[in-house]
């Protein structure tokens, strides 16, 4: 693990999607909402109107934080937690050479040159003592972290290695045959282990003769705590997507998660604008992206190509004035150049919300209350990404 981190500590998340039949209401083969065919809020058509619920072919998994957790309490989050020393042991090596179809971890290469890389992926960590690649490493996190905490259990076995290589599509992790062959008590036992101590994921990785499919989770971004907002704890967390055919069975942990659920994405949107749930700015600002792809096989696809091209780190810098808190992300005029200890935002420039059509640099989350936010952003996302659906009032009946 990088240890020269001096405020942060290294986590993953899995934003999970998997599958579920249409309703009557269906759309067509391709979303209208395609990133390519939006126009920026701010210009001349105006803000973009989340498709209704029923037009998702898709739920996303989220999970209950215990209110006694002592980091964002009854929070709905995405699956994830801390990167574990285990998580870089060279007993991976072996295992991973146990698959002879595997002479290497074969991930596709990203075209983000290293020096522009959030350090959380370009940290060299061969330099800090790790056998293990730090882009393996983290999406074994991920992957532990999923099953610790919601018992699905995303891993390849030796058969689905073999159709792996006949196929130019990584797998989609989709009914998967390692989970499937087994007895739903022997995963219980594995998983209390896996709770216990997380290197036994390793154990049961070569016990049962399976692989963590690092090859079905895409980066996706890279999200820090701000400095203040929630006490002494932040973390560098690198989000992952994964997406799956069919929703695969599911349950809590019993001790930080006490809730789970699959809902689509306007649908958790629209709880948390009713107060229903609560989730913290990533899961919106990343949720709002994803309303872009109401069709899982969009969302897959978009997801599996724009990876290649690394992603952006958002360090939120918070300001707050009388009436409103603004979490402002790079790009935005009033975002500061250094923001390294604690960043200090111009206040000679106007902190106070813009109306999008009449400014050209903002990159912000605007929130009024816990439950009131709104995402203003003019400029076009860096690495090829989707720009998040804006919640206006008029597009909230469009949920």
């Amino acid at each position: 693990m990088n240890t020269a981190l001096k405020h942060w500590k290294e986590a993953a998340t899995l934003i999970l999607a998997a599958g579920h039949r249409l309703g009557p209401d269906t759309l067509s083969s391709r979303t209208p909402l395609a990133a390519s065919a939006v126009s920026l809020p701010g210009s001349s058509h105006g803000r973009s109107q989340l498709p209704h619920k029923s037009r998702y072919d898709y739920d996303v998994l989220l999970l209950k934080r215990s209110g006694k957790s002592g980091f964002m309490p009854n929070a709905y989050v995405f699956p994830g937690g801390l990167l574990d020393s285990s998580d870089f042991s060279s007993d991976w090596l072996d295992i991973f050479k146990s698959f002879s179809q595997f002479p290497s971890f074969g991930l596709r290469s990203v075209k983000q040159p290293v020096e522009t890389r959030p350090p959380i992926f370009a940290t060299d960590r061969r330099k800090l003592g790790s056998p293990i690649p730090g882009e393996v490493a983290i999406r074994i996190c991920a992957l532990r972290e999923t099953f610790e905490e919601c018992g699905v259990l995303l891993a390849v076995s030796k058969t689905e290695a073999k159709s792996m290589l006949k196929s130019s599509e990584d797998v989609c992790a989709a009914r998967q045959h390692a989970v499937n062959e087994l007895d739903g008590g022997e995963l219980s036992k594995w998983r209390a282990l896996v709770n216990q101590n997380p290197s036994n994921f390793i154990r049961m990785c070569r016990e049962l003769e399976v692989l963590p499919n690092i090859w079905a989770l895409h980066e996706w971004s890279n999200w820090l705590t701000p400095i203040g907002r929630y006490g002494t704890k932040r973390f560098d967390t690198a989000f992952f997507i994964c997406c799956l055919q069919d929703v695969p069975h599911t349950l809590q942990d019993e001790n930080e998660i006490v809730r789970f659920q699959w809902s689509t994405p306007s649908e958790i949107l629209q709880s948390f604008q009713a107060r229903e749930l609560w989730i913290p700015p990533p899961q919106f600002y990343e949720l709002s992206r994803m309303c872009r792809f109401p069709l899982l096989n969009d969302l897959h696809g978009f997801a599996r190509q724009r990876a290649t091209e690394g992603c952006e780190q958002f360090l939120p810098v918070i300001v707050v004035t009388d009436e409103h808190s603004m979490s402002l992300l790079p790009g935005d005029k009033l975002y500061p150049s250094d923001t390294s200890e604690k960043p200090e935002v111009d206040q000679s420039a106007n902190s106070q919300p813009q109306d999008p059509q009449e400014d050209s640099a903002l990159h912000r989350m605007v929130m009024s209350d816990p439950y009131t936010t709104t995402i203003q952003i003019t400029i076009l996302p860096k690495h090829n990404h989707l720009l998040p659906v804006a919640l206006t009032h008029d597009s909230k009946s469009q949920l």
